[in-house]
């Protein structure tokens, strides 16, 4: 009998009621609508994000736990269309940041492991983004990674390291492109 409560919590612990109640009210609308509206479902089911945040769809979310603790959203962001936050650790996103078509935020990975099972244990660590940075179109952020105010990502890059302010990255992985000026 404990094994059986242990297997069912461990299939029910990615389950969130208010997570999916925001799923069923948002799912008739199509994209590029009712951002605000969005938002403010996912604020109701105990998201922290700023004011004047836009959402054109509503982001996937994984993780077990208190998720809604472990996102906080600065004011005035956009985030576009097929976004996925892994919230296995925190992800905290500044104020005025735009977020690209499918861009991936993971805060888990999988240490080494043997020849006989390569995937070992599951390591957790936070991702932040600095004021003004612009994630581009189908970039995944690995854990650990910060990303510095005003900083660019470019599309399709795969972040492995911490980005300094006022940079543009780019790449498989992304290297330092160029330092920006305003």
């Amino acid at each position: 009998m404990q094994k059986f409560r242990r297997i069912i919590r461990e299939e029910l612990d990615g389950l969130h009621l208010r997570l999916l109640l925001v799923y069923w009210m948002t799912a008739p609308l199509p994209r590029f609508v009712g951002g605000r509206f969005r938002v403010w479902l996912l604020r109701l089911a105990g998201f922290a994000i700023g004011r004047g945040t836009i959402m054109t769809d509503t982001p996937r979310f994984a993780g077990s736990g208190n998720l809604y603790a472990r996102l906080t959203i600065g004011q005035d962001c956009y985030l576009n269309a097929g976004s996925f936050f892994d919230l296995s650790a925190p992800i905290t996103i500044g104020d005025h940041v735009s977020i690209g078509h499918d861009v991936l935020l993971l805060t888990s990975a999988h240490e080494m492991g043997t020849a006989v099972h390569r995937a070992a244990d599951l390591t957790y660590n936070p991702i932040e983004i600095g004021d003004g940075a612009w994630l581009g179109a189908r970039c995944t952020i690995l854990p650990g990674v910060k990303i510095g105010e005003g900083a660019v990502i470019a599309a399709v890059a795969v972040v492995n390291k911490d980005v300094p302010a006022h940079t543009i990255a780019g790449g498989v992985p992304a290297k330092i492109i160029r330092q920006l000026t305003d």
